[in-house]
């Protein structure tokens, strides 16, 4: 369906915000995408964005709405994997494996495949079945030493689901394989090996806080001491400035008199 142009062009500002915002700020991307809905509510791919947008916001009931919409006017199967783990989402997992034993999975890329494999592992988990999610997830592509875009997502879900089965050796290693296929840091497989092997990791933020608040302390003791020298250096200067002067006095000897006083003793006599 095409828009007028000035149309078009508002509706895409929205929908950049959408592919901008959503994974930071979900919220901010869901708000965009609403906008853009109002706009453009039969272009499959505005349903297809808002159908994301919720999806992140786990308002999962509208996300499987938007996607069955954007899928009807597609008429594509690329959606299907995220649509059955919005099942899941609305604690509903037997769907979601229904819908991975459904024909429309033989027609998604591999990738979209391997996507299916990850939604249905975890609806196993769901209901309990630790050991079929496992199984869920091996295949060629787990085996396989080619690195593609969902290899280190994959590795992460086995170590995790061998890790819930007790079995932390083989977790170990597959967090390891991980790490090696992660190379954007889209999991965070490093610091569930290093909790295994008993790494415990400080929070810079928290240190440096901690050190701020130690150099405040001193800093506050400090100007305490000197605030208690500084009266006391007062204190002292009143003290002096109170004590009285001492009067400097002449001693004349017994028996002698001022020049003065002879003068008037003599005139009187005479």
């Amino acid at each position: 369906m095409s828009l007028p142009k000035g149309l078009a062009e508002d509706v895409a500002k929205n929908l950049v915000m959408v592919a901008r915002l959503i994974d930071e700020d979900p919220e901010g991307a869901y708000g965009y995408s609403k906008v853009a809905l109002r706009l453009a509510s039969r272009v499959a791919a505005v349903r297809e964005a808002a159908g994301f947008a919720a999806y992140a916001s786990q308002k999962y009931s509208e996300a499987l709405a938007e996607f069955r919409a954007a899928r009807r006017m597609t008429g594509g199967v690329d959606l299907w994997p995220v649509m059955a783990d919005c099942e899941r989402g609305l604690g509903r997992p037997e769907k979601a494996l229904d819908m991975a034993g459904a024909p429309e999975v033989q027609k998604l890329d591999k990738a979209g495949q391997v996507e299916m494999r990850l939604v249905a592992a975890g609806a196993r988990r769901d209901i309990g079945q630790i050991d079929a999610a496992i199984v869920t997830l091996q295949g060629p592509e787990l085996a396989s030493n080619s690195v593609q875009s969902w290899t280190a997502r994959l590795r992460y879900a086995y170590a995790d689901a061998l890790l819930a089965a007790g079995r932390e050796g083989e977790a170990r290693e597959w967090f390891a394989k991980a790490i090696e296929s992660d190379k954007d840091g889209s999991t965070d497989a490093s610091d569930r090996l290093a909790e295994l092997d008993g790494v415990e990791f400080l929070d810079a933020l928290v240190e440096d806080e901690d050190e701020t608040e130690a150099d405040a302390e001193t800093e506050t003791e400090t100007e305490a001491v000197a605030e208690v020298q500084a009266a006391a250096v007062v204190e002292v200067e009143v003290e002096v400035d109170a004590a009285p002067e001492a009067e400097d006095e002449v001693e004349v000897p017994d028996g002698e008199q001022t020049s003065d006083e002879d003068g008037s003793k003599g005139a009187a006599q005479g």
